[in-house]
Order: structure tokens, then C-alpha cells, then sequence
């Protein structure tokens, strides 16, 4: 594994204290405080350690109570809801500074074959059609790569991204590795989505933004170091918030994983004396 991505999955792999308890580093992004897709990397692998190996996470469901302190670690305890026959529930809290920032529902499953549908993906360029184009987009010190597979929308018109992403590097075959890193990476550029259609930027000094909750349903096992296609759009936003959703491809167009996020999205007035 790459250095940059060594470091990562070393974050998701969490310090058991005791049983059901787990400490995680934290990671500074440069953003004002924790990147939220720390904790929800993190709250899934302190889950998964808790329940058999052959039940992989189908759902995350979560909420962001407060912000988080990238310059400390994160507590994660878990309650083991229910075992059952083939689903298992946990519910886990991430704790900092000896109060909640954050928590969510997981559920686990055994493989199943049934009945089988999903949405077609979009067309858009191959990644390879992209990758000598200024699309590419890296972070400095991170591993994760992003080709933007497209246009956004334009002001005024219906809120969509298309993008690209991979985490850049050798990982091993583990599909509870790969979802724990895909939880982390599903919260890039989601919220964002929202802003697209009033022409804002995140970094915008009149713009309170942030996470309130996010959902991610995992629908097959999936490879995180190879180009995945994260469609994402903004059917609504209103009253301080906004509403995104996101759909997630494999290069093959197989849907792999749908995502959901409501965030703070407050505008602040500014008055002339």
C-alpha cells in the first residue's frame, strides 16, 4: 500500500479499549473541524468488529450532533442491538471530549440470491478518457483521486455532479475494509451538490455549512482502489437546509451503493450600516 493510503486505512482500524469499545485517531483536513467521513469511516468499522465476519454492512444511517476536533482522538462505543438469524443491528456513539458528537444505526446481512433490479448509470467518459485532463483532482498527502466525469449543473438549473473517485493504491481483498473506506469517501462532495444550482462555493465567508445526518446502503461488495462514478443531485433545498442524494458505480455500471444527506446549508444575511 501507498504511504498516503497506508495512514488511512491505519485510521479505520481503530484501538479496541474494551469490549464494545474502540479509539480512533483523528485527521486534519484543513477544514474547520472533523471531516465527517472520518467518523462515519470509523463508526462502521467499530460496528463491523462486533458481529460475524460473514455479515457485511447493508445500511448506515447517522447524525451529526456537534462538530468534532480534528486535533483529538474519537471514543466509539458499541451496543449490540440484535443478532438474528441472518441480520445483526448496531447502534454506536462517537465521543469526544466526553460528549456525543455523532451516531448511527448499522445493519448487517448474510449473502442472499433474489429478485435483482437497478438504475441504469449515466453515460458519461471513461475515466481513462479523463485522466490527462486538468479533471484530475488530488488532495496533498491523501490518497483519494477525483475526475470530474463532466459538467455540474449551471445556476439556476436542477442541482447534479458527476465525479469520479478512487483511493489510489494496493489494498487487500478484505470487503469489510472496502465499505469502511467507502463510507469515508461518500462524504465528499455530497453536501455540496446543494449549492451548485445558487452558484456557491463551500468556502464562501456568507455560508454556514454542514453535515445534520447521512445514509449509505452498500448493495454489492465493492473494490475502492478502482474508479467508482458518484452521481449525486440535489432534488431540494429550503429553510437553512439542503437535500442530496447519491448513486455509486463501479466501472462495469454496476450499482454498488446509494447514498442520502441533509446539511446545514445557511446563508447569512448581511446588512449595510
Amino acid at each position: 500500500m501507498s504511504n498516503p493510503l497506508d495512514a488511512l486505512v491505519g485510521l479505520l482500524a481503530l484501538e479496541p479499549l474494551e469490549q464494545n469499545l474502540f479509539r480512533g485517531a483523528s485527521q486534519d483536513l484543513g477544514l474547520p473541524q472533523l471531516f465527517g467521513g472520518q467518523v462515519l469511516g470509523q463508526a462502521l468499522s467499530a460496528a463491523s468488529q462486533t458481529v460475524l465476519p460473514k455479515r457485511q454492512a447493508h445500511s448506515l444511517h447517522g447524525y451529526f450532533l456537534r462538530p468534532g476536533d480534528p486535533h483529538n482522538p474519537v471514543v466509539y462505543q458499541v451496543d449490540a442491538v440484535r443478532d438474528g438469524s441472518s441480520f445483526a443491528t448496531r447502534r454506536v456513539t462517537a465521543i469526544q471530549k466526553g460528549r456525543p458528537i455523532f451516531f448511527c444505526s448499522a445493519s448487517f446481512h448474510e449473502e442472499e440470491s433474489s429478485i435483482e433490479h437497478q438504475t441504469d448509470m449515466p453515460e458519461v467518459p471513461t475515466p481513462e478518457t479523463l485522466a490527462d485532463s486538468a479533471r484530475l483532482v488530488r488532495f496533498d498527502s491523501h490518497p483519494i483521486e477525483f475526475l470530474l466525469a463532466g459538467e455540474e449543473s449551471q445556476t439556476g438549473q436542477p442541482a447534479h455532479k458527476r465525479v469520479w473517485f478512487r483511493l489510489a493504491g494496493e489494498l487487500p481483498d478484505d470487503p469489510a475494509l472496502h465499505r469502511h473506506l467507502l463510507a469515508y469517501s461518500s462524504d465528499f462532495n455530497l453536501l455540496t451538490t446543494a449549492l451548485v444550482p445558487h452558484g456557491l462555493d463551500y468556502r464562501d465567508p456568507k455560508l454556514q455549512i454542514a453535515s445534520l445526518d447521512h445514509a449509505l446502503w452498500f448493495h454489492h461488495d465493492v473494490r475502492v482502489n478502482d474508479w467508482l462514478l458518484y452521481h449525486m443531485e440535489s432534488p431540494w433545498a429550503g429553510g437553512g437546509r439542503g437535500f442530496t442524494r447519491g448513486s455509486i458505480y463501479d466501472r462495469h455500471g454496476r450499482l454498488v451503493a446509494s447514498s442520502a444527506q441533509e446539511g446545514l446549508t445557511r446563508l447569512r444575511v448581511t446588512t449595510k450600516d
